[in-house]
């Protein structure tokens, strides 16, 4: 069974810019929404991605924190468009970029249109506990708050937050 160990953290500087290597154009969308997951009427969210000239459907299961089971499948293009209207919420859009620091590879997701304005950036690791460098830009981490989830932004943009929230999301460690 695949396991995803994710760690994901908002960024809190511009440094990652001149590290990143590689860009790639993400659209993604799900096919159940946050409140079939959040009630436990559905306990994993189903997502089809279309990252540059690929596509995917992919099945992760619903849990707070860092290890989820996640499921892969490559599939083609024009199919992933005709289940991108079929989603349900928005169409999340980002620019995901490839940042290397301290031998280990970031992602960090630039998120476009109603997400606009936020930058998260994940690491994904052989074990919970395994040890990492923080990159300088690096700020706090948003693993276990569930708004942070691309799921979630689907649903309720960050443009749609609060003043409380989006504050919340300026905050460093």
């Amino acid at each position: 069974m695949p396991i995803e160990i994710e760690r994901k953290f908002l960024v809190a500087a511009e440094g990652w810019r001149e590290a990143a290597h590689e860009v790639e154009e993400m659209a993604q969308g799900y096919l159940n929404d946050l409140a079939a997951v959040d009630s436990g009427a559905m306990r994993a969210s189903v997502r089809v991605r279309i990252a540059g000239g690929a596509a995917f459907l992919n099945i992760k299961s619903r849990e707070l924190g860092h290890t989820r089971q996640e499921f892969d499948y490559p599939i083609p293009v024009e199919d992933a468009r005709a289940l991108l209207a079929l989603c349900v919420g928005g169409v999340v859009r980002k620019r995901r970029h490839q940042v290397r620091h301290a031998g280990r590879l970031w992602e960090v997701d630039e998120f476009l249109d109603d997400n606009a304005g936020l930058v998260v950036a994940e690491i994904e690791l052989e074990r919970a506990d395994a040890p990492f460098a923080r990159p300088a830009w690096l700020g706090r981490e948003v693993t276990e708050v569930p708004r942070y989830y691309n799921l979630a932004l689907a649903s309720r943009p960050y443009s749609q937050w609060s003043g409380a929230e989006r504050a919340a999301s300026d905050l460093t460690e």
